[in-house]
């Protein structure tokens, strides 16, 4: 290998030859002074310390302009999410009260089933409505958040409103059967026949003309006795003349007496129902056979039975 070297005076040369080790030598010193050159670079520009990189210093008012809208952006996503979180907590709560309003709805429908006034057929209050139709041709979209709040609110009015008219209504209806079993009329016997009226008649044992305050009622000895109306029994024992006696007031001032009792099956202070068996038939008292003897009283006045019996009729 040749090199030319040329001098500064007069443009004199000079030509200089270089075997292969030489060159070898020259071009490892090269190389190790530019590896050298660029270590030192490195150290000055802050290279990486313990062999992590250095961060890098972004002075750009544009660069800083866009991190800030970013940084702005992030903190609103996050309220974002925070306000949605709280709107569906809100809504689920809503949803669990609506589902135990609807559940003491669907309780109401079904003791107006059980009661008759509405057909177990048309209504169901055990399975949920049904509902159909054809499948729109558009694509269905999903609720957003203020239409999904507005539907609940919506759909709690109506659920209040039909609240208050069922209670409204059980009221009524409460009221109605309340009267109804408060309502005296029919027989207290399940068998038997009339065998005496209310008014003046000839007395059994003596022949006189007498008052006879209530009815007869004959039949088999030991056959159930029941109440004509619901009430709470007020007499139980036995009286003069009337042997073992049932009285019961129905309230408003109307009581109902049935007498010559075989056995007594109800206690004074006991709440009956229409039709419970008060008593067996028997003879005890003044009687000359098994029957019932039956009376009505209105504020403490004797009223005819049998217009009280032939309301049933009706």
């Amino acid at each position: 290998m040749n090199i030319i070297l040329v001098g500064k005076r007069h443009g004199q040369s000079r030509v200089v030859s270089l075997g292969l080790p030489a060159v070898l030598l020259l071009v490892a010193v090269g190389m190790s002074l530019l590896a050298l050159a660029v270590w030192a670079g490195y150290r000055a520009g802050g290279g990486a310390t313990s062999g992590a990189q250095a961060p890098v210093v972004v002075t750009s008012p544009l660069v800083r302009e866009w991190q800030g809208r970013l940084s702005e952006q992030d903190q609103q996503l996050a309220d974002l999410q925070r306000r949605t979180a709280q709107q569906v907590d809100a809504l689920t709560l809503r949803l669990g009260q609506m589902q135990g309003r609807l559940l003491r709805l669907d309780a109401m429908g079904q003791r107006f089933v059980e009661s008759g006034l509405i057909a177990s057929e048309e209504f169901n209050f055990d399975q949920p409505a049904a509902v159909g139709g054809p499948e729109d041709a558009l694509p269905g979209e999903s609720f957003s958040t203020p239409e999904l709040t507005e539907m609940v609110a919506q759909l709690e009015a109506r659920i209040a409103d039909r609240e208050q008219q069922l209670r409204l209504l059980d009221s009524l209806i409460s009221h109605k059967q309340l009267e109804d079993e408060r309502f005296v009329a029919g027989r207290p016997i399940t068998w038997g026949w009339l065998s005496s009226r209310y008014g003046y008649r000839s007395d059994p044992f003596t022949g006189r003309r007498t008052w006879h305050g209530g009815v007869d009622l004959a039949g088999k000895d030991g056959s159930d006795i029941i109440a004509v109306a619901a009430g709470v029994v007020t007499y139980s024992d036995k009286r003069s003349g009337y042997g073992n006696l049932v009285e019961i007031d129905h309230g408003d001032g109307l009581v109902t007496r049935y007498a010559h009792c075989k056995t007594l099956k109800v206690q004074v202070g006991d709440i009956v129902e229409k039709g419970q068996v008060l008593a067996l038939m028997g003879s005890t008292g003044r009687s000359t056979g098994p029957h019932v003897h039956f009376e009505v009283l209105q504020d403490g006045k004797s009223q005819n039975p049998e217009h009280y019996i032939q309301r049933a009729s009706r």
